[in-house]
């Protein structure tokens, strides 16, 4: 067999990874060398490459590594594969379950999943991986620590509220919840003045953002959010994809006679989810395009949530048109044609 590509599937998890090394023919067979196990540190990545030279050998057909984008227990193998500069592509969960199911595979584990990323490795034409930026990547993590910060002050506050309606509270109890409260509070505006000056040293991210919040209902946090969670879009090569990503894609049951509700699939990046949800109800109130497109779906669907789930997936695909053509919001311009 004439070997014309080689990937590596790797199934990853916190502790360890199971790599599967497999080879394309021209006729377009497929072979299953080997497959082993390597810890998920800086010497079980040495082991993984030593072993894959070692298989390659003289063979002189493109090599892929191919990975799933599973939270950030694939971050540090990736950035030590791309500092190697090899070839190396990224996955989005959704997509690769899609590509496993239309396999038939009963049966589930580490291994088997590794034999199955490879196979889409050697099936598929990949789009190569490259990391995001070092101002991406401080993005995402200052809004997840601001976002931390607005959860605990949200919690105070309805402790807060339970002792102020409760009979006698100590007033003791009552001062140190608030002074908790004060001290994230003063996180988030600290953490937000970071936010700034981080994107005043990227004029291209700066001027990106300021476009995005040039639509109506779309606030800043709410830009830096979604560009955050998505590291720049990345991985989205179209909205239908970026709808998925978030898990507000559509999923319909109906067999035979039996027709289930239409509902969101819930899988995917829930923070992501949770960026444009409560900004839907903003952007139904203030955006017009948006707000007509709202009304026209309470009219005809009367239901409220599922008309604002709706306005939550065209402001999520509004935001990536933006982005997208690096442009800022008209209004002429109808977001309903965004989909």
């Amino acid at each position: 067999m004439v070997t014309i590509k080689h990937a590596v599937g790797i199934d990853i998890s916190k502790d360890s990874f199971d790599a599967q090394f497999a080879v394309a023919g021209e006729a377009q067979e497929q072979r299953y060398v080997a497959t082993a196990q390597f810890r998920n540190n800086p010497v079980g990545f040495q082991k993984l490459v030593r072993w894959v030279k070692k298989l390659v050998g003289s063979s002189t057909a493109p090599l892929w590594f191919v990975m799933e984008a599973t939270g950030v227990y694939h971050e540090l193998l990736a950035y030590y594969l791309a500092e190697q500069n090899y070839r190396l592509a990224v996955v989005l969960p959704t997509k690769m379950k899609n590509y496993v199911k239309s396999l038939d595979i009963k049966s589930k584990t580490d291994r088997l999943d590794a034999r199955a990323i490879a196979q889409f490795g050697l099936e598929r034409v990949l789009q190569p991986w490259q990391p995001p930026s070092a101002q991406l990547r401080m993005l995402k993590a200052l809004v997840r620590e601001y976002d931390a910060a607005v959860e605990q002050v949200t919690k105070i506050k309805n402790q807060l509220h339970a002792k102020h309606h409760s009979y006698r509270p100590a007033p003791q109890v009552l001062a140190r919840l608030r002074a908790q409260q004060r001290l994230f509070e003063t996180q988030m505006n600290a953490i937000e003045e970071e936010i700034h000056a981080l994107l005043q040293d990227d004029d291209d991210l700066h001027a990106r953002i300021r476009n995005i919040t040039s639509a109506d209902g779309v606030g800043f946090m709410t830009a830096v959010r979604v560009v955050a969670e998505t590291n720049g879009f990345a991985l989205i090569t179209n909205a239908k994809q970026l709808a998925s990503y978030a898990g507000l894609d559509v999923r319909i049951k109906q067999s035979g006679l039996r027709s289930g509700k239409p509902s969101i699939s819930h899988r995917g990046n829930s923070n992501l989810r949770r960026a444009v949800f409560m900004p839907a109800l903003a952007a139904a109130r203030f955006n017009p395009a948006l707000r007509c497109f709202y009304l026209r779906l309470v009219r005809t669907k009367a239901n409220k949530m599922v008309a604002l789930v709706a306005v939550a997936r065209k402001l999520l695909c509004l935001i990536y048109a933006l982005w997208r053509n690096n442009s800022p919001y008209q209004r002429n311009y109808s977001a309903l044609a965004i989909t």
